[in-house]
Parts: C-alpha cells; structure tokens; sequence
C-alpha cells in the first residue's frame, strides 16, 4: 500500500480501512506493507483517536519508511508532498517488480501538486505502466453490489484526455487493444471464459445511423464485426447506445433477479462516459485497476479530498474494497 499525497485523505482512509477489514479478519492469510512516511501515519492516528474515530495502530504495521522527513499540514499540499506520494510508488513498483510483493495498492494521489513537483504524468496509471515497461495498459473499474452480489466491471478506452480529442484518438487498433486486454482479464482474474461484454458507441444514439455523427458507420460497426469473428467464444453487443447502456447495470445493482441486459463487462469509449455510470453505482465500492501490468494494482476510486483532510470524515469504504480486490485478484495470480 502506498500513502498517496501525505496532505490528503490517503493516510486517514488507510487506518480506518485496515481497522474495518481486521474487525471483519478480513486481514488474515496476506502479509501488508505501506511504503510511506511512518511520521505522518502516526500522526494520523493520534489526530483520528483524538476525534473518536476507530482506525489500525501503525504501530502494528510493517512500514517501508526509506524518505526524507518532511512537515505535513493535513489538507495542505504542496511540492514536498507530491514528491514524497511520487517516491512511494516508485518504491512501490520496484517491490512488485523484484517479485516482493504480488500487487499494489494505491493512495490518491494530485497530478497537479504532481507537476508542481516536477513530475509531468496524467496519473499513477501512466506511471505504472512506464515503470513496468508495460505495452499494453488498461483502466478498469470493478465493484460489487452490496445488495445483490453482481460485479460491475467497466473498461475505459480513452482516459485522461480531453472531451474534444477522443473521436481522433479511437481507433481500430486501439479497440483491438483495448478489447483484447478486457477479455485476456474477464478469462485470467475473473474465470469468464464466453463473457457477455457491451461496446458503447460514441455519439448519441450511438450515431442514428450517421444522423448524429459518423464514427459508427464509417468504421465503427465494421470493426466490431470482426471482432465478433475474432472471438466467437465471447458475445460481443453493440454498439450500444451510451444513453442506454447502463440500464441493466442499475438493475442488476438493485434488484436480485435476472437481468439480460446486464453485461459480465463494459467498455466505455471516454473517461465520463464510463466513470459516471460507475460513481453513481457504486461510489464506495468501485475499485480502479490496471490492466496488462506484471503485477496486481488497485486503488480506490475518488482523489485526495483535500478539503477535509485532517476532519476524520474521509469515509474508507473503497480503500476497503480495493484491498479486499487485490487480495482476491493477487491469489488467482497465484494459481
């Protein structure tokens, strides 16, 4: 596990994750270490014992503490913190890299307080993958549903970009990438050997056959086409369109029945295309992952918070989940 930004929610969340999940033993069976500054995680939890909230004792952690000291003000980052949450995960990386450690586990990080550092990456994924050496990376969200057990499992095409340059960033080759990586996932972490996957298309209606944009017709469907021949095994829909996509996802999140319209996996073609049905859904249980790396990486799925670092409010339901889907995901690895 890595702190993430020292200024912001990551230590906090991590305390109260870790005294959730040991409540539960959920912390048995799998050996933890957090790479960060062992100062701030024992401040941390002299701050949140003060305010009455229930958090791990660092003290019974295994902590990789290998950086300069730094002075920390929660919800104050500056340059030195983002320095110090860029050295966690390189130190971090280096750990699954050597075969230490089987996965990771991440904190939120500020690509802003990040170039203020001097360390020009969209994010921690980019990171990940350069560090790696990884050829082909994805971002991937997972999370399930608290009331009827289905997993909501989404694929982002396109990430950090903005909205303007994503029809000139899809291609064929990047679906086939993408695509290809979904399913080598769905049959390796998740036993889905003939998935149901959605494709969503990328204009309203998915184009209305070239009314309301062209991507669709002119290379779109046909490029979905063959992959259906590339992969006879797995049930390819769409293109789907985005405004009726997640319907079944809703469905099979609330309501415990059937639902044909809920698919094992989605891949949505744009950042908020896809991050908005996931939020909505499952904003404490979403995980985010990395695809394609040597290693198992999760990450809880919102920022740094750095407004009200420090209050003891920070709510630690999807640092739970991610380290509950890297233990599970680090052992299919395993056999």
């Amino acid at each position: 596990m890595t702190l993430g930004d020292p200024a912001g929610i990551g230590p906090e969340v991590i305390l109260k994750a870790l005294a959730a999940l040991e409540q539960i033993g959920s912390l048995d069976c799998f050996e933890l270490v957090v790479v960060g500054s062992q100062s701030v995680l024992d401040k941390t939890y002299e701050q949140l014992i003060a305010l009455g909230c229930a958090c791990f004792d660092p003290g019974q952690l295994n902590i990789l503490d290998s950086f300069p000291a730094i002075h920390v003000t929660p919800g104050q980052p500056n340059p030195e913190t983002g320095a110090a949450s860029f050295a966690y995960l390189e130190q971090a990386i280096q750990l699954a890299l050597s075969g230490k450690v089987s996965g990771i586990v991440t904190g939120p990080i500020s690509k802003t307080i990040w170039q203020q550092a001097g360390y020009d990456y969209p994010g921690q994924t980019e990171v990940l993958a350069t560090q790696s050496q990884s050829q082909s990376t994805g971002m991937f969200f997972v999370g399930r549903s608290p009331q009827t057990g289905w997993v909501l499992r989404t694929l982002l095409a396109t990430t950090h970009i903005p909205l303007a340059q994503v029809p000139q960033a899809l291609t064929p080759d990047l679906l086939t990438q993408k695509l290809e990586l979904l399913i080598q996932t769905l049959k390796q972490d998740f036993g889905l050997e003939t998935p149901r996957i959605a494709i969503a298309g990328l204009n309203p209606h998915s184009g209305e056959q070239g009314k309301l944009g062209r991507e669709e017709v002119e290379w779109m469907q046909t490029w979905l086409e063959s992959m259906k021949v590339k992969y006879p095994q797995v049930e390819l829909m769409g293109l789907v369109p985005p405004d009726t996509l997640w319907v079944g996802a809703g469905l099979a999140w609330w309501q415990d029945f059937p639902c044909p319209t809920a698919y094992d996996a989605y891949l949505a073609l744009y950042h908020d295309q896809g991050l908005i049905p996931v939020k909505m859904l499952a904003f404490d249980q979403a995980v985010n992952c990395t695809l394609g790396l040597p290693f198992i990486r999760t990450s809880p799925d919102h920022g740094t918070a750095f407004d009200i670092a420090g209050r003891g409010i920070a709510r630690s339901e999807s640092m739970e989940a991610a380290l509950a889907w890297a233990k599970t995901l680090s052992r299919k690895r395993a056999f």
